[in-house]
C-alpha cells in the first residue's frame, strides 16, 4: 500500500512536470487542516444541517486561520511557473493570504474578507473599514449565498482556464455543486487529464487518472517536492 502511494505521487509528479497549462480547483477540503469544517463530510457543515445539527465550533477565529501545507504547496507551483489559473470555492481567503496573486485566481463563491461595490463592481478589504466606495456606490459582502448568482468575472476566467488547460487538479472538493463541478467536466472534454486528491468520493472518480484518498497535506507538498526534484534532473 505505502509503494503504491508513493508511486502515485511519482505519477503525480511527472504529470505535473509535463503539463504546460495547469490549473488547480480548490473546496472546503483543503482548508479543514487549517482548522476549518467542510461541508459534506461525516461532520460537515451541510451534514449537520442535515441531521439538525447546528455547525461544529471553531477553535480559532477566522482572523487566525492560517493557510496550511496545501495552500502553500499551491503557492510554491506558482513561485516555480507551474501554476497557470487557480479556482476556488472557498471564501476562507486562505489563498490570498498565502501569496497567490489576485489575478491568478477565481474565487466562485466570493471571499468573506473582502467587500463588492454595487455601483463599480471593485473589490474592497473589510480591513480598511471603508463605509462607501470611492465612486460612492454601497459595500455588500462578496460571498455568494444560496440562489444568488456567482460573480460573472471569476466564473467566466474559471470556465475560460479549464478549457485551456491540459492538467486539472482537484483539492477537496466533492464535486456536486454546480456550476463549479462542471469545471473538470469542461476540462475533460477538452481533452485534459483529471487528477482528483478528495477523502470522499466524487462523481467523477472514473474519469480521474490518479486518484487520492489520502489527505491533500500528505499528498501535494509531497508531489510539489518531487517535481522539483525531478525539474531539477531535467536540467541539461
Amino acid at each position: 500500500m505505502k509503494e503504491d502511494f508513493r508511486d502515485r505521487i511519482k505519477n503525480l509528479a511527472r504529470l505535473l512536470y509535463k503539463s504546460r497549462y495547469l490549473v488547480v480547483f480548490t473546496g472546503a477540503g483543503i482548508s479543514t487542516e487549517s482548522g476549518l469544517p467542510d461541508f459534506r463530510g461525516p461532520d460537515g457543515v451541510w451534514t449537520r444541517k442535515d441531521k439538525g445539527l447546528p455547525p461544529k465550533p471553531m477553535a480559532k477565529s477566522w482572523e487566525e486561520i492560517e493557510p496550511n501545507s496545501g495552500h502553500l504547496a499551491v503557492l510554491e507551483l506558482y513561485k516555480i511557473g507551474k501554476l497557470k489559473f487557480l479556482i476556488s470555492q472557498n471564501v476562507d481567503n486562505l489563498h490570498l493570504k498565502s501569496g497567490i496573486p489576485n489575478q491568478l485566481l477565481a474565487e466562485l463563491h466570493g471571499n468573506r474578507a473582502k467587500f463588492r461595490c454595487t455601483r463599480c463592481e471593485k473589490t474592497i478589504d473589510r480591513s480598511a473599514r471603508q463605509k462607501v466606495c470611492d465612486c460612492g456606490g454601497a459595500l455588500v459582502s462578496t460571498v455568494v449565498d444560496f440562489g444568488q448568482p456567482l460573480p460573472q468575472r471569476d466564473l467566466d476566467l474559471a470556465f475560460e482556464h479549464s478549457r485551456k488547460c491540459d492538467l486539472f487538479i482537484v483539492l477537496g472538493s466533492s464535486l456536486v455543486v454546480t456550476p463549479a463541478a462542471e469545471m473538470p467536466v469542461e476540462a475533460l472534454r477538452s481533452g485534459a487529464k483529471l487528477i482528483i486528491v478528495n477523502k470522499g468520493e466524487t462523481p467523477l472518480d472514473r474519469f480521474a487518472s490518479l486518484r487520492f484518498h489520502e489527505k491533500i497535506g500528505e499528498v501535494f507538498p509531497e508531489a510539489v517536492e518531487e517535481l522539483k526534484k525531478f525539474m531539477g534532473t531535467q536540467v541539461t
